[in-house]
């Protein structure tokens, strides 16, 4: 048995202190033993892999995740992200920007957004995430998104409705979603998608052909220069 299992505290509790073990390699922020989940966390047993290794080749079902661009794009690009993660607010500086423009906006590519929020290491994380799919509940997903990323600093309760309000959403509404943990279930779903692709850091992305259930693709590991996903759009047969 590679993973063992245990019941964790609720959310409020599994908010911790930063480690002073946090691994930063490949782009990518990494928690050394991951308690990454909104009600569960899970540890390895001695000597053993956070999970399996990263696959060539992976199938992803996105129907119900929030999606940006054309439905119809023939390519698909999958981020799983943390909100407090300096390598995810880089890319999204950067990198996402010039995908945006010339391939989202354009019709090419349509992009998701997934969760692996790594509470160990980040202690606004796990709330940033729920924060974000209450925004969901009232259509404002992609702009709160947007002002998680440019406020890293600002993630606890109260500069979440802080955010809320000033999108104009119903803010009552906003700190009752986020104070009910209504998607605790739903983000520790994300994690596991993660951790059965062998993904144990932030960014990563699914990178693929677009099928009429989600993504056929590749997994790439890191906040990856544009040319990456240049090429990784270039290995889908027919489509240009």
């Amino acid at each position: 048995m590679g993973i063992a299992w245990r019941v964790a505290l609720p959310l409020v509790a599994l908010l911790p202190l930063v480690s002073q073990d946090v691994k930063q390699d490949s782009g990518q922020c990494v928690a050394p033993a991951s308690s990454v989940t909104p009600s569960v966390a899970f540890e390895t047993e001695p000597g053993k892999k956070s999970g399996p290794p990263i696959p060539s080749h992976v199938d992803l079902n996105l129907a119900r995740f929030q999606m940006l661009g054309s439905k119809n794009a023939p390519l698909t690009v999958v981020e799983f992200t943390d909100y407090q993660c300096p390598f995810c607010q880089g890319f999204h500086r950067t990198v996402y920007r010039e995908l945006k423009k010339s391939y989202i906006d354009t019709g090419k590519v349509r992009f998701f957004s997934r969760d692996l929020p790594m509470g160990e290491i980040h202690p606004d994380a796990v709330l940033a995430a729920l924060a974000a799919r209450c925004a969901a509940d009232q259509s404002q997903f992609w702009p709160f998104r947007e002002l998680l990323g440019a406020n890293p600093d600002k993630l606890d309760f109260e500069s979440l409705a802080a955010a809320a309000a000033e999108l104009k959403m119903d803010v009552g509404a906003f700190r009752y979603c986020l104070a009910s943990e209504k998607y605790r279930e739903a983000l520790w779903d994300d994690v596991l998608a993660a951790e059965k692709m062998g993904i144990d850091g932030t960014p990563a992305f699914v990178v693929g052909r677009t099928t009429p259930t989600g993504v056929d693709g590749e997994v790439l590991v890191g906040a990856q220069p544009l040319s990456e996903f240049v090429k990784a759009f270039a290995k889908v047969k027919g489509v240009k």
